[in-house]
């Protein structure tokens, strides 16, 4: 939709971003990372940088901005998201830092103090807004945000990958990747 006026939007190859989602600020977009319609990243208070082998769903919202009531960034915070993670319908994540293999469940929420690691699950509707390192393999689930460990971080979503890459470019617009100068 919008990719924001004098920012950087930069796209991998073999990434698939909607033109629907809405793009705005310094954002780098990994190979294999699928942003469906409607999602909305937003780097507001500083860059934002999306690993490979993403999926962010329909109004899901990633956004880099000023905790609350700051005017003037002390320091431009890097929201860095690593590899292997599906944010689902509905979720916000303010986290700037976000590990591998990682589920945000509809509608969940998690703060910008909060950093997950690698393997968690936030369950539909949790929200984490305290600050703190939520370990691995950690599984947040039910109305009261109860945790459980789990012996596997949660399986790669290559399937889903797989067939989002082959269906959505018939029936969505795409945004082109942005090519590097070859080197043939």
């Amino acid at each position: 939709m919008s990719t924001g006026s004098g920012r950087s939007v930069k796209i991998a190859p073999g990434a698939m971003v909607c033109n629907e989602c809405e793009l705005r600020g310094d954002i780098t977009i990994g190979s294999m990372t699928v942003i469906h319609p409607r999602a909305s990243i937003v780097a507001e208070a500083g860059p934002i940088i999306i690993g490979e082998c993403n999926i962010v769903e329909e109004q899901a919202r990633i956004i880099n901005r000023l905790p609350h009531g700051e005017i003037i960034p002390t320091s431009t915070p890097v929201m860095i998201i690593g590899a292997n993670n599906v944010f689902e319908v509905d979720c916000c994540s303010e986290a700037l830092k976000i590990g591998d293999n990682n589920v945000l469940e509809a509608k969940s929420f998690i703060g910008r103090e909060v950093e997950l690691t690698n393997g968690c699950i936030v369950g539909a509707a949790c929200k984490l807004t305290c600050p703190e390192v939520v370990q691995e393999n950690t599984v947040i689930f039910g109305s009261k945000c109860a945790r459980r460990q789990q012996a596997d971080r949660p399986p790669p979503q290559t399937l889903q990958l797989d067939f989002l890459t082959k269906v959505l470019p018939n029936y969505h617009h795409l945004k082109k990747p942005h090519k590097k100068s070859s080197n043939a």
